[in-house]
């Protein structure tokens, strides 16, 4: 009689629950546009939301510490001309977020530490160079300061936000609108999907296609693609009939290594930091979380389970694994977003022991890049720098932050001259001079008076 061999893994048993009520973000106005983005981007300080708005586009940064209801007349960040299509915290600075527009510019701002307090509608820089609406942004995930955009022009740009300019910009490869585009884990590899049903890997700074394949999967409904582990590739999409699928795929010879045709209602896939663990997030209106597990050996990817709700969601973000609670075995946060709410779901492994857990936590990306802008776009490549978070995220990456925080401070103010107005700076400067004036008067009347009296 045989017996059957149950494969190992320590995340067979992860589950999904939803936070209480109390610890959810409530009474906010999410867009209501049917554009197909994550509509949401959260770190370890801020989670930051796409919100309806009058007379332009605009969206919501919270501290993740203030749940509960969310009063309307909250400030919001509201510069764009257009409604916002996508937003992403930078990895290298958690103050600093992009945004792209149904406008056709991309901005940068900086969040106060506490929040906001009033309304922004002043960018750090604006960046101007897509002639269609730009729904996608994505950091470079070990250069400082790199930032990709695409957009409706079937055009993608990489700009050096510290310039204010673009440096590469690729306009001759995608003859359609581009559905997907992501960095591998070191950046030296753009992976993007396209309404003209290629699949294609370019090298980012000579713009040039590397590999590519048609029709990965047969369907005409889009397909997403993200770098997986071990530099594989991930794509989701439909067969000819309509049924869902997931592919992985060898980056090298594009051959694919395994269709798996599940019942998924995604659009996209949200790797695990440690390639691992996949989830694929569901497109608008479906309501399910499912995860899969991918390994080095066949069959590859093995699917593990679902989190599913009532309520089906308008977007959903993914906290960075320095941002999970690992005194909990947290292995993935998302933020799950409603048509009035934002709601926290947090993915746990069952284990008893209290004990920092080294196999389900090894050491992971951090915020201080690997590179400057002007060295990546010189060529220079360079893995991550990783961080142990065993201590704690706050401990180990604080100091590194305040500095990375105050030179990209110092760099977009000093080149942002040519892209927006000063005025704000110089009444700044001027004010400055008048109270060093005031305070070097009242200093001159004191020692008058002394020497008087002497």
């Amino acid at each position: 009689m045989s017996r059957k061999v149950v494969r190992t893994s320590k995340f067979r048993h992860v589950f999904g629950q939803a936070l209480k009520a109390d610890q959810c973000y409530d009474d906010i106005r999410i867009s209501q546009m049917t554009w197909d983005s994550n509509f949401c981007s959260v770190n370890p300080k801020f989670v930051a939301m796409i919100v309806d708005a009058s007379g332009g586009g605009a969206f919501m940064v919270l501290p993740l510490s203030k749940t509960g209801r969310i009063d309307m007349s909250y400030p919001t960040v509201c510069g764009h001309t257009g409604p916002v299509l996508d937003i992403e915290f930078c990895p290298h600075n958690d103050n600093i977020i992009a945004s792209g527009s149904e406008d056709c510019s991309v901005m940068i701002w900086e969040i106060p530490d506490s929040g906001l307090t009033t309304s922004l509608t002043d960018p750090v820089v604006k960046l101007d160079g897509h002639s269609k609406r730009v729904g996608i942004l994505s950091w470079h995930p070990t250069a400082h300061n790199v930032l990709m955009s695409a957009g409706c022009d079937n055009v993608v740009i990489l700009w050096n936000v510290a310039r204010g300019e673009a440096v590469v910009r690729i306009d001759s490869v995608h003859t359609d609108m581009i559905y997907s585009a992501c960095w591998n884990r070191d950046g030296s590899r753009i992976l993007t999907s396209c309404k003209d049903k290629t699949m294609r890997v370019l090298d980012p700074r000579k713009g040039t296609v590397l590999i590519e394949k048609e029709k990965p999967h047969e369907g005409s409904r889009p397909i997403r693609a993200v770098f997986v582990a071990d530099g594989k590739i991930l794509s989701t999409g439909f067969s000819r009939m309509s049924e869902r699928q997931v592919a992985l795929w060898d980056p090298v010879s594009v051959n694919n290594l395994l269709d798996l045709d599940v019942e998924i209602t995604l659009v996209r896939c949200l790797p695990h930091p440690h390639g691992q663990l996949t989830f694929t997030s569901p497109s608008q209106g479906d309501s399910s979380i499912r995860y899969f597990e991918v390994t080095d050996e066949a069959p590859y990817v093995h699917y593990l389970s679902m989190y599913s709700s009532k309520e089906s969601q308008k977007g959903m973000g993914y906290m960075p694994k320095r941002g999970l609670e690992v005194n909990k075995c947290e292995i993935a946060r998302f933020y799950k977003l409603h048509e009035r709410k934002c709601e926290p779901i947090v993915m746990t492994v069952p284990r008893k022991s209290d004990l920092f857990q080294e196999d389900l936590y090894p050491d992971t990306v951090g915020p201080e890049p690997s590179a400057e802008a002007d060295e990546w776009f010189q060529g220079k490549d360079a893995p991550p720098i990783l961080i142990s978070l065993k201590d704690g995220f706050a401990t180990t990456t604080k100091a590194k932050e305040f500095k990375v925080h105050k030179s990209l401070l110092k760099t977009t103010t000093a080149s942002a001259g040519s892209q927006q107005d000063n005025s704000g700076e110089v009444q700044s400067l001027r004010k400055e001079v008048k109270d060093l004036k005031a305070a070097l008067e009242e200093l001159t009347k004191r020692v008058s008076e002394l020497e008087s009296k002497n």
